[in-house]
């Protein structure tokens, strides 16, 4: 699995720690063949992508794109929204780094096919049970935050 990120002021460590979250998810779903992207925005830029293509003008956390066809290889988008991860962790009195890392992990699902409902059922659903899960097992093996 390929996973490219984009150049980012995050520091070395916690831009491997992203593309390992991200080769970790697609390994749990066996899949070993594909590129995914990753590109970390600030609220005006994913606010945009988020209007253009989701019709809500306004920031967002996380956008994922699955750019390839049944029986293709997986190639996916994912956008985060930095500053929206600051405010969510914050929020949640967790580290920027655990948050950042359930995004990825929420958008590399996305982009391997998961959904979930656009209501507060999300947080019931099949979809976001398994990112959680998937965030412990992570942060678990990897993490000493």
């Amino acid at each position: 699995m390929k996973v490219q990120l984009s150049a980012t002021e995050l520091g070395i460590e916690l831009e491997e720690l992203l593309i390992k979250a991200v080769v970790f998810v697609c390994c749990k779903a066996g899949i070993s063949d594909g590129e995914i992207s990753v590109a970390l925005l600030g609220d005006d830029e994913i606010q945009k992508l988020n209007l253009s293509y989701l019709s809500v003008n306004s920031p967002t956390d996380v956008i994922a794109f699955s750019l390839y066809s049944l029986h293709e290889v997986i190639v996916g988008d994912i956008y985060i929204g930095y500053q929206q991860a600051m405010a969510e962790a914050l929020e949640r009195e967790i580290p920027v780094e655990v948050e950042l890392v359930r995004l990825i992990i929420h958008g590399t699902l996305h982009v391997l096919g998961h959904e979930h409902p656009d209501t507060n059922d999300r947080y019931r659903s099949e979809m976001f049970l398994l990112q959680e899960n998937l965030v412990k097992e992570f942060i678990g093996k990897t993490c000493s935050f």
